[in-house]
Protein backbone atom coordinates (compact mmCIF):
# COMPACT_ATOMS: atom_id res chain seq x y z
CA UNK A 1 0.00 0.00 0.00
CA UNK A 2 1.15 3.51 -1.05
CA UNK A 3 1.94 5.94 1.58
CA UNK A 4 -0.87 8.41 -0.06
CA UNK A 5 -2.79 5.44 0.18
CA UNK A 6 -2.29 4.70 3.86
CA UNK A 7 -2.65 8.28 4.59
CA UNK A 8 -6.01 8.74 3.25
CA UNK A 9 -7.36 5.76 5.13
CA UNK A 10 -6.05 6.80 8.57
CA UNK A 11 -7.57 10.46 8.33
CA UNK A 12 -11.11 8.75 7.07
CA UNK A 13 -11.24 6.88 10.02
CA UNK A 14 -10.20 9.53 12.06
CA UNK A 15 -12.98 11.96 10.82
CA UNK A 16 -15.22 9.25 11.33
CA UNK A 17 -14.04 8.82 14.82
CA UNK A 18 -14.39 12.72 15.26
CA UNK A 19 -17.62 13.45 14.36
CA UNK A 20 -19.18 12.83 17.40
CA UNK A 21 -18.60 14.21 21.34
CA UNK A 22 -17.03 10.46 21.74
CA UNK A 23 -16.63 9.13 17.97
CA UNK A 24 -19.85 6.15 18.70
CA UNK A 25 -22.41 7.96 16.55
CA UNK A 26 -20.62 8.82 13.65
CA UNK A 27 -22.00 5.85 11.78
CA UNK A 28 -24.95 7.57 11.97
CA UNK A 29 -23.47 10.92 10.22
CA UNK A 30 -23.46 11.40 6.63
CA UNK A 31 -20.42 11.55 4.40
CA UNK A 32 -20.08 15.56 4.34
CA UNK A 33 -19.84 15.28 7.99
CA UNK A 34 -16.64 13.34 8.10
CA UNK A 35 -14.09 16.36 9.06
CA UNK A 36 -10.81 15.25 10.67
CA UNK A 37 -11.39 16.34 14.51
CA UNK A 38 -9.23 19.50 14.88
CA UNK A 39 -6.06 19.50 17.36
CA UNK A 40 -6.93 21.57 19.96
CA UNK A 41 -3.34 22.76 22.03
CA UNK A 42 -4.73 21.69 25.15
CA UNK A 43 -4.48 18.22 23.78
CA UNK A 44 -0.76 18.37 23.72
CA UNK A 45 -0.12 20.37 26.89
CA UNK A 46 1.08 18.85 30.17
CA UNK A 47 -1.27 19.07 32.97
CA UNK A 48 -0.28 19.07 36.55
CA UNK A 49 -2.51 16.33 37.38
CA UNK A 50 -1.10 13.89 34.60
CA UNK A 51 -0.05 13.68 31.04
CA UNK A 52 -1.47 11.20 28.56
CA UNK A 53 0.70 9.02 26.08
CA UNK A 54 -0.54 6.27 23.15
CA UNK A 55 0.74 2.75 23.88
CA UNK A 56 1.71 1.35 19.93
CA UNK A 57 -0.27 -1.78 21.13
CA UNK A 58 -3.52 0.47 20.36
CA UNK A 59 -2.75 0.36 17.06
CA UNK A 60 -2.21 -3.65 16.92
CA UNK A 61 -4.67 -4.06 14.20
CA UNK A 62 -2.92 -1.60 12.04
CA UNK A 63 0.38 -2.95 12.62
CA UNK A 64 -0.35 -6.68 12.02
CA UNK A 65 -2.56 -5.60 9.28
CA UNK A 66 0.32 -3.79 7.38
CA UNK A 67 -1.75 -0.12 7.14
CA UNK A 68 1.14 0.92 9.13
CA UNK A 69 4.62 0.39 10.48
CA UNK A 70 6.58 1.19 13.68
CA UNK A 71 8.20 3.92 11.74
CA UNK A 72 4.61 5.66 11.28
CA UNK A 73 3.89 5.23 15.16
CA UNK A 74 4.94 8.83 16.13
CA UNK A 75 3.57 11.03 13.52
CA UNK A 76 0.20 9.16 13.86
CA UNK A 77 -0.16 9.86 17.59
CA UNK A 78 0.84 13.57 17.04
CA UNK A 79 -0.92 14.42 13.61
CA UNK A 80 -3.75 12.05 13.79
CA UNK A 81 -4.98 11.63 17.86
CA UNK A 82 -2.78 14.92 19.24
CA UNK A 83 -0.48 12.67 21.74
CA UNK A 84 2.85 13.89 22.26
CA UNK A 85 4.59 10.95 24.17
CA UNK A 86 4.33 7.54 22.83
CA UNK A 87 5.12 3.64 24.43
CA UNK A 88 6.66 1.05 21.96
CA UNK A 89 5.98 -2.68 21.73
CA UNK A 90 8.79 -4.70 20.18
CA UNK A 91 6.62 -7.00 18.63
CA UNK A 92 5.91 -4.33 15.89
CA UNK A 93 9.82 -3.97 14.97
CA UNK A 94 11.21 -7.61 16.64
CA UNK A 95 14.69 -7.92 14.72
CA UNK A 96 15.18 -4.47 15.03
CA UNK A 97 16.78 -3.97 18.62
CA UNK A 98 20.62 -3.72 17.50
CA UNK A 99 19.34 -1.98 13.74
CA UNK A 100 21.16 1.71 14.65
CA UNK A 101 19.89 2.55 11.50
CA UNK A 102 16.48 1.69 12.01
CA UNK A 103 16.18 3.15 15.50
CA UNK A 104 17.94 5.99 14.59
CA UNK A 105 15.05 6.23 11.68
CA UNK A 106 12.77 5.89 14.66
CA UNK A 107 14.00 7.89 16.85
CA UNK A 108 14.10 11.01 14.39
CA UNK A 109 10.93 10.42 13.39
CA UNK A 110 9.49 10.91 16.92
CA UNK A 111 11.42 14.18 17.78
CA UNK A 112 10.94 15.29 14.07
CA UNK A 113 7.06 15.45 15.50
CA UNK A 114 8.20 16.79 19.09
CA UNK A 115 7.27 13.28 20.42
CA UNK A 116 8.82 11.74 23.29
CA UNK A 117 9.61 8.30 23.57
CA UNK A 118 8.75 6.76 27.13
CA UNK A 119 8.87 2.91 27.59
CA UNK A 120 9.60 -0.13 24.79
CA UNK A 121 7.02 -2.92 25.91
CA UNK A 122 9.26 -6.11 25.54
CA UNK A 123 7.28 -9.44 24.41
CA UNK A 124 8.33 -12.99 22.98
CA UNK A 125 11.76 -12.71 24.40
CA UNK A 126 10.91 -15.44 27.55
CA UNK A 127 9.24 -14.60 30.88
CA UNK A 128 11.25 -13.66 33.97
CA UNK A 129 9.74 -16.22 36.07
CA UNK A 130 10.86 -19.13 34.08
CA UNK A 131 11.55 -21.97 36.71
CA UNK A 132 14.45 -23.96 34.27
CA UNK A 133 17.57 -22.18 35.33
CA UNK A 134 19.09 -22.36 31.80
CA UNK A 135 15.83 -20.76 30.16
CA UNK A 136 15.51 -18.08 32.64
CA UNK A 137 19.21 -17.09 31.84
CA UNK A 138 18.38 -17.06 28.17
CA UNK A 139 15.87 -14.80 28.91
CA UNK A 140 17.16 -12.28 30.83
CA UNK A 141 20.09 -11.90 28.54
CA UNK A 142 17.86 -11.79 25.48
CA UNK A 143 16.95 -8.31 27.27
CA UNK A 144 19.88 -6.89 27.52
CA UNK A 145 19.37 -5.54 23.67
CA UNK A 146 16.15 -4.07 24.80
CA UNK A 147 17.50 -1.84 27.32
CA UNK A 148 19.82 -0.60 24.66
CA UNK A 149 17.69 0.36 22.23
CA UNK A 150 15.53 1.92 24.92
CA UNK A 151 18.06 3.82 26.29
CA UNK A 152 19.21 4.58 22.13
CA UNK A 153 15.78 5.43 22.35
CA UNK A 154 15.50 7.82 24.65
CA UNK A 155 12.86 6.11 26.82
CA UNK A 156 13.09 5.95 30.70
CA UNK A 157 12.37 2.27 31.06
CA UNK A 158 11.10 -1.26 29.41
CA UNK A 159 8.21 -3.33 30.30
CA UNK A 160 8.71 -6.71 30.87
CA UNK A 161 6.93 -9.93 31.07
CA UNK A 162 7.20 -12.10 34.78
CA UNK A 163 4.40 -15.16 34.87
CA UNK A 164 5.73 -18.31 34.87
CA UNK A 165 4.39 -22.11 34.81
CA UNK A 166 4.38 -23.95 37.86
CA UNK A 167 4.16 -23.28 42.06
CA UNK A 168 3.54 -19.86 43.02
CA UNK A 169 6.46 -19.37 45.10
CA UNK A 170 9.13 -21.15 42.55
CA UNK A 171 8.08 -18.41 39.81
CA UNK A 172 8.43 -15.54 42.42
CA UNK A 173 12.42 -17.13 43.36
CA UNK A 174 12.65 -17.25 39.35
CA UNK A 175 11.00 -13.67 38.95
CA UNK A 176 13.05 -12.17 41.99
CA UNK A 177 16.60 -13.58 40.33
CA UNK A 178 15.87 -12.46 36.57
CA UNK A 179 14.76 -9.30 37.88
CA UNK A 180 17.58 -8.56 40.00
CA UNK A 181 19.87 -9.22 37.39
CA UNK A 182 17.72 -7.84 34.42
CA UNK A 183 17.73 -4.31 36.83
CA UNK A 184 21.50 -4.22 37.95
CA UNK A 185 22.56 -4.41 34.15
CA UNK A 186 19.78 -1.56 32.90
CA UNK A 187 21.14 0.53 36.14
CA UNK A 188 24.32 1.56 33.68
CA UNK A 189 21.95 2.93 30.86
CA UNK A 190 19.55 4.63 33.12
CA UNK A 191 16.53 2.54 32.27
CA UNK A 192 14.49 1.04 34.47
CA UNK A 193 12.62 -2.31 34.33
CA UNK A 194 8.86 -2.71 34.84
CA UNK A 195 6.40 -5.26 35.58
CA UNK A 196 3.00 -5.18 34.09
CA UNK A 197 0.04 -7.29 35.35
CA UNK A 198 0.13 -9.22 32.36
CA UNK A 199 -1.77 -12.46 32.57
CA UNK A 200 -1.66 -15.90 34.71
CA UNK A 201 0.16 -15.30 38.38
CA UNK A 202 1.74 -12.09 37.19
CA UNK A 203 -1.86 -11.01 37.78
CA UNK A 204 -1.98 -11.78 41.35
CA UNK A 205 -1.03 -7.70 42.24
CA UNK A 206 0.09 -8.93 45.67
CA UNK A 207 2.16 -11.48 44.10
CA UNK A 208 3.71 -9.05 42.05
CA UNK A 209 4.08 -6.74 44.55
CA UNK A 210 6.19 -9.46 46.48
CA UNK A 211 8.64 -9.46 43.92
CA UNK A 212 8.82 -6.28 43.68
CA UNK A 213 9.95 -5.61 47.39
CA UNK A 214 12.19 -8.56 47.43
CA UNK A 215 13.77 -7.08 44.34
CA UNK A 216 14.31 -3.41 46.20
CA UNK A 217 16.82 -2.14 43.43
CA UNK A 218 15.32 1.65 42.68
CA UNK A 219 15.09 1.07 38.72
CA UNK A 220 12.63 -2.00 39.22
CA UNK A 221 8.61 -1.31 39.75
CA UNK A 222 5.31 -1.60 38.32
CA UNK A 223 3.67 -0.66 35.16
CA UNK A 224 0.02 -1.17 36.36
CA UNK A 225 -2.72 -1.85 33.64
CA UNK A 226 -6.14 -1.18 34.26
CA UNK A 227 -7.75 -4.44 32.78
CA UNK A 228 -5.01 -6.87 32.60
CA UNK A 229 -6.57 -8.57 36.32
CA UNK A 230 -7.19 -12.05 34.77
CA UNK A 231 -5.36 -15.03 37.16
CA UNK A 232 -7.03 -17.90 35.05
CA UNK A 233 -8.62 -18.45 31.76
CA UNK A 234 -10.48 -21.71 30.28
CA UNK A 235 -11.62 -21.87 26.65
CA UNK A 236 -10.12 -17.86 26.74
CA UNK A 237 -12.96 -17.63 29.16
CA UNK A 238 -11.91 -15.93 32.57
CA UNK A 239 -12.63 -17.86 35.57
CA UNK A 240 -10.29 -16.14 38.15
CA UNK A 241 -9.70 -12.53 38.46
CA UNK A 242 -8.03 -10.10 40.99
CA UNK A 243 -9.83 -7.12 41.93
CA UNK A 244 -8.53 -4.51 39.55
CA UNK A 245 -9.38 -1.49 41.62
CA UNK A 246 -7.41 -3.09 44.67
CA UNK A 247 -4.50 -4.36 42.33
CA UNK A 248 -3.65 -0.73 41.04
CA UNK A 249 -4.13 0.43 44.40
CA UNK A 250 -0.91 -1.88 45.42
CA UNK A 251 1.00 -1.75 42.49
CA UNK A 252 0.67 2.21 42.15
CA UNK A 253 3.10 2.97 45.30
CA UNK A 254 6.12 1.18 43.02
CA UNK A 255 4.69 2.37 39.31
CA UNK A 256 7.18 4.39 36.78
CA UNK A 257 4.28 4.38 34.18
CA UNK A 258 0.18 3.56 34.01
CA UNK A 259 -1.59 2.15 31.22
CA UNK A 260 -5.13 3.17 30.95
CA UNK A 261 -6.60 -0.30 29.33
CA UNK A 262 -9.82 0.39 27.52
CA UNK A 263 -12.11 -1.86 25.43
CA UNK A 264 -15.76 -0.53 24.47
CA UNK A 265 -17.33 2.50 26.03
CA UNK A 266 -21.24 3.04 26.03
CA UNK A 267 -23.11 6.14 24.94
CA UNK A 268 -21.96 8.32 28.07
CA UNK A 269 -18.42 7.61 27.04
CA UNK A 270 -17.73 5.81 29.89
CA UNK A 271 -15.62 2.65 29.60
CA UNK A 272 -17.86 -0.62 30.12
CA UNK A 273 -15.64 -2.12 32.70
CA UNK A 274 -13.51 0.38 34.03
CA UNK A 275 -14.62 3.04 35.89
CA UNK A 276 -12.04 5.54 34.99
CA UNK A 277 -13.02 8.50 37.85
CA UNK A 278 -12.58 5.28 40.32
CA UNK A 279 -9.45 4.33 39.00
CA UNK A 280 -7.77 7.77 38.09
CA UNK A 281 -8.00 9.02 41.92
CA UNK A 282 -6.47 5.75 42.93
CA UNK A 283 -3.31 6.85 40.48
CA UNK A 284 -3.84 10.35 42.01
CA UNK A 285 -3.75 9.42 45.62
CA UNK A 286 -0.80 7.48 45.17
CA UNK A 287 0.90 10.75 44.72
CA UNK A 288 1.95 9.51 40.41
CA UNK A 289 1.80 12.46 38.24
CA UNK A 290 3.36 11.26 34.99
CA UNK A 291 2.15 9.69 31.83
CA UNK A 292 -0.91 7.59 31.96
CA UNK A 293 -1.02 5.95 28.61
CA UNK A 294 -4.08 4.82 26.27
CA UNK A 295 -3.96 1.12 25.54
CA UNK A 296 -7.35 0.52 23.31
CA UNK A 297 -7.64 -3.07 23.07
CA UNK A 298 -11.61 -2.88 21.07
CA UNK A 299 -12.67 -3.26 17.39
CA UNK A 300 -12.49 0.49 16.04
CA UNK A 301 -8.71 1.81 16.85
CA UNK A 302 -8.92 5.25 15.69
CA UNK A 303 -12.28 5.66 17.76
CA UNK A 304 -11.64 3.43 21.07
CA UNK A 305 -7.94 5.97 21.57
CA UNK A 306 -10.09 9.38 20.50
CA UNK A 307 -12.40 7.86 22.89
CA UNK A 308 -9.75 7.34 25.96
CA UNK A 309 -8.09 9.98 24.93
CA UNK A 310 -11.20 12.04 25.70
CA UNK A 311 -12.34 10.51 28.88
CA UNK A 312 -9.00 10.56 30.17
CA UNK A 313 -8.74 14.72 29.56
CA UNK A 314 -12.57 14.48 30.77
CA UNK A 315 -11.30 13.33 34.30
CA UNK A 316 -8.25 15.34 34.64
CA UNK A 317 -10.70 18.56 34.38
CA UNK A 318 -13.01 17.28 36.79
CA UNK A 319 -10.11 16.41 39.04
CA UNK A 320 -8.51 19.60 39.06
CA UNK A 321 -11.56 21.44 40.20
Amino acid sequence: MDKKRRDFIWQSSIAVAGASAFGFSSCKQGAKETKKEPISESIVSASPLFMISLAQWSLNKAHFGGKMTALDFAKTAKQDFGINAVEYVNQFFPDKAKDKTYLSDLKTRADGEGVESLLLMIDHEGSMGLIDEKERKKSVEKHFKWVEAAKFLGCHSIRVNSYGEGPAEEVSASAVQSLSELSTFAKDFDINVLVENHGGISSDAAWLVDIIEKVNLPNCGTLPDFGNFCIEEVDNKCIKEYDRYKGVKEMMPFAKAVSAKANAFNDAGQETKTDYKKMMQIVLDAGYHGYVGVEYEGENEAQGIIATRKLLESIREELKG
